[in-house]
């Protein structure tokens, strides 16, 4: 995984330098950069894929084109086998397959890669931008002076003097020609398609074990490991990585009350490593300990929204303790968009539960997906999401919503079909497998700490004067007040990131509460009306 950053237009050597100075943690192996004509292209790498030669920017053809990349294209051997042979290759890297691709297809070669990515690729006086189906990786441009300047991260973008930014819209590539070109959205519903429980059950398990294990890719000297919530979603991505690396290495985080009792997540956790037979590491945070990573978090996911804040703690934690044992780890991000996971879809209608879902997923690379890559990326790890596999995407959209929640004397479950698709294998035990759904920083055991925080390090008076001064940023909390200070300490008024979250003409806050839920409502009215988790596995 890599940090990339241009400017396409001037020669601004000096600015792109400064850009490439923000991502140091996007790419400690290594950093280039490359002047083609009025353009300059920056690169700083993460060596995952051909650590030895993949140096970028890439060249070809005596330097008059070239790509810089940030992602991984898991079927690029693929791709290079089915290429004329008289492509020449300099590197064993999925980068450069996408650069021999582009020279046989154009932009239209997009459509061919399986993958996550963000780059840009020049062409003597031509260039295409593009980035991934689902905008798993992350990529911003504006424009100065006739000139277009982009980059991985908005704090890099603050640093070239434009006036506006936007979000590379996912799914996407872009030419001067052709202006921004959909290549993908997705897939609509069609949720009359899969119906039976037994067939629909085996499509879920071989095209999930795939997507899992596609992800695995990496030269052998790179470890991969998985994160291990005890939840559904990590623990089945670690159990079906466990077949396939020998003492697979996994994480938790979570809390020790004053008893000593840890959280639930690690409790649950623990059961699902015994389970697969991995090298299992937690890591136990503090109340100060929380404190302390706050304002940290709140720099680095370049937000200050509070249910995206509550949840990127304990992955800041989860990614601190990862990255002292591997370089690139799978997550169980997208289960619950697919299959409708979520407490509040449980009180959705079920005419319009898969048209939610498709709505959450095509609104992924501004919630989750943005707190995964920045925190992942904060200790040089790279994070891959299995779930959102383009044929996952695909398979959800054709299952009925009474198969992904199902009812059952009077319990809802939810993701009950994926549940049902790895029942009686050897992936993981019941009490994992049918596991009730807690919220990340409930399992963690830190779910309003950040509000009590708040509450304890500002008045209400000072919450009303910060929403007045501020009546484009969406503060509807103290908590949110208490977080927007803390952003401003790092990002100034004047600064591009002033109006992040508005900037996208897209609401953050509302649509992160809906993927959230309504934990004061939703979860207590579940935990009154679904029963334990027991009994939930019982009705199962």
């Amino acid at each position: 995984m890599c940090g990339i950053a241009g400017c396409i237009g001037a020669k601004d050597i000096e600015t792109i330098n400064r850009m490439l100075d923000a991502l140091p943690h996007r790419g400690p192996n290594d950093r280039g950069l490359h002047i083609n004509g009025n353009s300059v292209f920056g690169h700083t790498r993460l060596s995952i894929v051909d650590v030895a030669k993949g140096h970028q920017p890439i060249l070809s053809n005596g330097g008059s084109q070239g790509i810089i990349c940030n992602g991984e294209v898991y079927n690029f051997r693929q791709l290079r086998e089915e290429m004329p042979q008289t492509h020449h290759y300099q590197t064993d890297s999925d980068s450069e397959v996408i650069l021999h691709l582009y020279q046989e297809k154009g932009p239209e070669c997009v459509k061919d890669l399986d993958g996550m990515y963000a780059f840009a690729i020049f062409d003597d006086d031509k260039y295409m931008m593009a980035r991934d189906p689902i905008g798993i990786k992350p990529l911003y441009y504006g424009y100065k002076n006739g000139s277009i300047y982009f980059s991985s991260e908005l704090g890099a973008m603050s640093l070239a003097g434009l006036k506006e930014v936007h979000e590379f819209p996912a799914g996407h590539y872009y030419t001067p020609e052709e202006g921004f070109v959909e290549f993908y959205s997705t897939p609509e519903v069609q949720d009359h398609i899969l119906t039976d429980v037994e067939e629909t059950s085996q499509i879920i398990r071989k095209t999930f074990i795939q997507a899992v294990k596609k992800r695995l890719l990496a030269d052998p000297e790179v470890p991969v490991g998985s994160f291990c919530s005890g939840g559904l979603d990590s623990s089945l991505v670690a159990a079906i990585a466990a077949d396939e690396i020998p003492h697979l290495h996994t994480f938790v985080v979570g809390m020790e009350d004053d008893k000593g009792d840890v959280s639930d997540d690690i409790k649950a956790a623990r059961i699902a490593a015994k389970h697969i037979g991995s090298t299992h590491h937690e890591l136990l945070f503090t109340e100060e300990d929380y404190y302390e990573a706050l304002p940290i978090v709140i720099k680095k996911l370049e937000s200050y929204d509070p249910s995206l804040v509550r949840c990127a703690v304990p992955c800041y934690f989860t990614c601190k303790l990862a990255a002292d044992y591997v370089t690139v780890v799978l997550t169980g991000e997208g289960a619950d968009e697919l299959f409708t996971g979520y407490h509040y879809m449980k009180h959705f209608p079920f005419d319009n539960l898969n048209m939610e879902a498709r709505r959450c997923v095509g609104n992924l690379h501004n919630i989750n997906l943005q707190r995964a890559d920045r925190m992942g990326m904060l200790f040089s790890l790279e994070l891959r999401v299995p779930f959102l596999d383009e044929a996952m995407v695909d398979l959800s959209m054709k299952i009925p919503p009474e198969l992904k929640i199902r009812e059952h004397h009077d319990a809802k479950i939810e993701k009950w079909i994926l549940r049902k698709a790895f029942e009686n294998t050897h992936y993981l035990p019941d009490d994992i497998l049918w596991r009730y759904k807690v919220q990340y920083t409930q399992g963690a055991g830190c779910e309003d700490l950040g509000e009590k925080l708040a509450h304890q390090e500002m008045t209400e008076d000072e919450y009303q004067r910060i929403k007045a001064e501020n009546p484009k940023a969406t503060i509807n909390s103290r908590e949110a007040a208490y977080y927007f200070k803390i952003f401003r300490e790092f990002h100034p008024q004047d600064s591009i990131l002033g109006s992040i979250g508005i900037w996208t003409g897209f609401d953050f806050a509302e649509e992160r509460e809906k993927v959230r839920g309504t934990i004061d409502g939703d979860l207590k009215h579940d935990r009154e009306n679904d029963g334990t988790e027991e009994q939930q596995i019982e009705a199962a």
